[in-house]
Formats: structure tokens, sequence, C-alpha cells
């Protein structure tokens, strides 16, 4: 991934981040990070707001940035808002967009954005020495609802030694 000067961040690894205890991978991983107001609305409109929640919303507070109109190149792609503009930003600012939505990624990868995703964060934080262990922080993504295929997690572990 080229050194982008900005990420612009999901919905999704904003929340399975913060549910782990690991919001702060992306300011130490990301030059700048923002988060689409609409993000912020669909984090809000959760149906469990708890303490987790309220953590990520004043976490993500300072870094939220207006809503901007969704490209014709995302609106063809028919995904969520968040997901949007997040690629909306990114295709128009030339930034990185932090998701974990697979039609997202499709469409990210055909209109050329850079994306890194949940896993890929902690893999980046593990590879720069941030983190000592990826599989600890992986396995709490999956106790706390991610998705992620097990056969991928445990190749890219075996990848990087874990």
């Amino acid at each position: 991934m080229a050194n982008y000067k900005r990420w612009v961040s999901n919905t999704s690894p904003l929340i399975l981040l913060g549910k782990i205890g690991q919001l702060e991978l992306l300011t130490a991983l990301a030059p700048s990070l923002v988060v689409p107001q609409v993000v912020m609305t669909e984090i809000a409109a959760g149906t469990d707001i708890d303490p987790c929640t309220n953590a990520i919303l004043m976490w993500a507070k300072t870094r939220t940035i207006e809503d901007m109109a969704i490209i014709d190149e995302v609106i063809r792609w028919d995904l969520g808002a968040g997901e949007s503009q997040v690629l909306s930003h990114c295709y128009a600012g030339d930034a990185v967009a932090v998701l974990d939505d697979g039609a997202a990624r499709a469409c990210a990868q055909s209109l050329g954005i850079s994306i890194i995703g949940t896993l890929g964060i902690i893999l980046r934080a593990k590879k720069q020495g941030i983190i000592l262990e990826a599989r600890p922080l992986i396995e709490q993504l999956l106790a706390v609802g991610s998705r992620l295929d097990r056969n991928l997690v445990e190749s890219v572990l075996q990848q990087i030694g874990e």
C-alpha cells in the first residue's frame, strides 16, 4: 500500500476494534484518520448503545468529516451509506478505505482505491512491532462477532509465524 496521508474509516472496523479495546491501532498506523458523519450516525444508531459504543463515538468525534455527494462510480454498486461515503471520500482525495464489507472492497478495487480491513490493521500492527502477537486480537475479533473466514485467519497467521 502506498504511503497515503489519510485513511477514511467505515463503521465495522471502528466497532470491532472498539469492542476489543484496540482503536488506538488506527491512530498508530494511519498518518491521518477521518470518519464520515454518516458512519458516526450508523454507530450511534446501533441496537446496543453501551459503554463501548459511547467510547467509540467519543474517540471518533474529533475525526469526523462532513458527508459529500456520492460519486456516480460508487452509486452504481448500491452499497450502504457508510461504505459509499468512505469510497467517495477516498476516490476524491486519494486516501485509503478502511472497510471490511466484501462488496465495498470489490468496488474499491475496481476504482483503484487502496483498502485495509480490520484483519489487515492487526497484521500491519504486528509487522510494525506495535503489538507483539496478532493471534490473541484476532481471536477476540472472532469472539465479538467478526465474520472472518477461519481458513483465511489460519493462513495469515502462518505467514507471520503464529
